[in-house]
């Protein structure tokens, strides 16, 4: 189910609770709210559709991917500064990322994973873990 978009910071500004099975109809919700928005965005978090859950979705190129309680176990000591925009706040904002990281999760069959992304895509899953931990650009 597509969900709107939350704006409201005092939501967005709380650290998101470990997701479980049972918020796996959230995991699908934001994948169909990303996959909505595909044309203005490159990843969601579960906060941002009104759910404080550990949980993102992000475009890995054109496909996009659901990542349940994600961690950066990893990243490069590579840094660049970015401008970002995000769905839920007005502008785009400056933000400092790693070029790759290495993330462990849990996808939408709590089967876990652990895989590096680099480039945009990477910047996208930083973007939206700053989201879960509370962090607005």
């Amino acid at each position: 189910m597509i969900r709107p978009i939350v704006r409201d910071t005092m939501l967005l500004n709380k650290k998101a609770q470990p997701a479980g099975k049972e918020d796996l109809s959230t995991a699908k919700d934001l994948l169909d709210t990303l996959i909505a928005n595909f044309k203005s965005c490159a990843g969601l978090a579960a906060n941002m559709i009104g759910v404080n859950k550990r949980i993102i979705a992000v475009f890995a190129g054109a496909v996009p991917i659901v990542m349940i309680n994600p961690v950066i176990v990893s990243h490069s000591s590579e840094k660049y500064d970015a401008m970002e925009g995000c769905l839920s706040l007005d502008g785009v904002r400056p933000a400092t990322r790693y070029q790759t990281i290495e993330v462990d999760y849990a996808d939408m069959l709590m089967k876990r994973h652990r895989a590096s992304y680099s480039g945009f895509t990477a910047q996208a899953i930083q973007h939206e873990l700053d989201h879960c931990n509370g962090i607005l650009i």
